[in-house]
């Protein structure tokens, strides 16, 4: 059920709105249309970025593991130890199904995709008669404005399906609401597509020019030559005759040139031209406004077996974390009631990104705990474990007792 209806917020909100003139349109002006002007000439959209294999790739490489990792629900207990709560209604809710229809991963990751190519992704919460969240539903960003109450300074939300039989206000407590980095109103999120629109225009603009140059087999055109004026009806006879019979897939044959003509072919070195380095300087221009390493966009020009796994951990600290945080503490704010945020949080697991460095990590532990610098149960606490008995000394385990064996803690 859909409970929307007007109020006083929605008063105060009309009360806001701007209204402003398309006489002479600003670039935040073509983006209530879904689409932005560019000096390269190509009009950048949500849609038509994702054609740009470089935004595609960025895009998924944070958004999937956004839905895939496993994301849970953590009760807090003595001594900062932390326990999931498997049978919570929000962990079923967010490792389960969002809704009949969607998974949890789906809308995990589908909420992180349209705030990266939309600036905001999101859901609408269903609660039952005690206010408890029962499913998740995506709303497309197109369906949502956002305007800020003039008393309040809270975020109001105007929902408005497509068919156009919902519309109205609805409590911020129950909208999913995913921000990219924030605008400047510090309301809405502001997509890296929005932002770096030159920059993916230009990879457009590029990639385009690479198709039209090799549909043409690979070779620009030329110039024939006669030693006698021809009239303009004589000219464009030759002109249609020659590129039918030497264009496109008919490329690389013999030309025959009657009437004492020469064709003369004008070169292009895409190398000279700098071409191939322009696509390169494109490609890292956009993993730079996504804030993903180059590797991550499978681009491995500087990539080796030493720095690929550091770059891993460059990932998943400084692009992928960020997201992660913003998913635990809009679900906890928007999930859990006041009282619960006190005994639970929400955290991601991240082993699976990390699972390489299993090694080295059991390494470092080991050498921690024979060094007194933690404790079992504090080590088993970064490992999301429970505390075990007699888990809570620094006496190193390692260390030989006198008849021969290890001491135990």
């Amino acid at each position: 059920m859909w409970p929307f209806s007007r109020s006083k917020t929605e008063t105060t909100a009309d009360a806001a709105q701007e209204t402003r003139s398309l006489a002479d349109p600003s670039f935040e002006d073509f983006g209530v249309f879904g689409v932005v002007p560019t000096a390269a000439g190509v009009n950048v959209s949500p849609s038509s970025a994702t054609r740009c294999t470089a935004v595609r790739a960025a895009v998924a490489a944070l958004s999937e593991p956004c839905g895939h990792l496993p994301l849970g629900v953590y009760r807090r207990g003595e001594n900062g130890a932390h326990e999931p709560d498997l049978n919570h209604s929000v962990a079923r809710l967010l490792s389960g199904a969002a809704n009949p229809w969607t998974t949890a991963q789906q809308f995990r990751e589908q909420l992180v995709r349209d705030a990266l190519l939309h600036g905001d992704g999101f859901g609408y919460i269903v609660r039952d008669g005690s206010e408890t969240p029962r499913e998740l539903h995506l709303l497309k960003p197109g369906s949502v404005s956002i305007s800020e109450d003039l008393t309040t300074a809270e975020p109001v939300y105007r929902v408005s399906a497509q068919n156009g039989a919902i519309n109205g206000i609805v409590p911020r407590t129950n909208i999913i609401h995913l921000r990219g980095p924030l605008a400047a109103d510090g309301i809405r999120g502001v997509s890296p597509v929005y932002e770096c629109r030159e920059a993916i225009a230009l990879a457009l603009q590029l990639e385009g020019h690479a198709s039209r140059l090799f549909g043409k087999g690979a070779r620009p055109s030329g110039i024939l030559t006669f030693p006698r004026p021809l009239k303009p009806e004589a000219a464009q006879r030759v002109n249609k005759a020659f590129t039918s019979a030497h264009s496109g897939g008919n490329s690389g044959g013999v030309a025959i040139i009657d009437d004492d003509g020469k064709f003369q072919a004008l070169t292009l070195n895409s190398v000279d031209s700098q071409f191939l380095e322009l696509r390169q300087f494109a490609v890292a221009e956009i993993a730079r406004a996504f804030r993903v390493p180059p590797i991550f966009i499978q681009d491995f020009g500087r990539a080796t077996w030493s720095n690929s796994s550091e770059m891993g951990r460059m990932f998943l600290s400084y692009s992928l974390d960020p997201w992660l945080t913003r998913l635990e503490g809009e679900f906890a704010l928007k999930l859990l009631t006041d009282e619960e945020r006190e005994q639970l949080f929400l955290e991601y697991d991240t082993d699976d990104i990390t699972a390489a460095d299993t090694s080295a990590r059991a390494t470092a532990y080991s050498q921690f705990r024979a060094a007194g610098v933690y404790t079992s149960n504090e080590l088993r606490r970064l490992e999301n474990l429970p505390p075990m008995a007699g888990g809570d000394t620094l006496a190193n385990p390692y260390v030989q007792s006198g008849n021969g064996g290890t001491t135990n803690e």
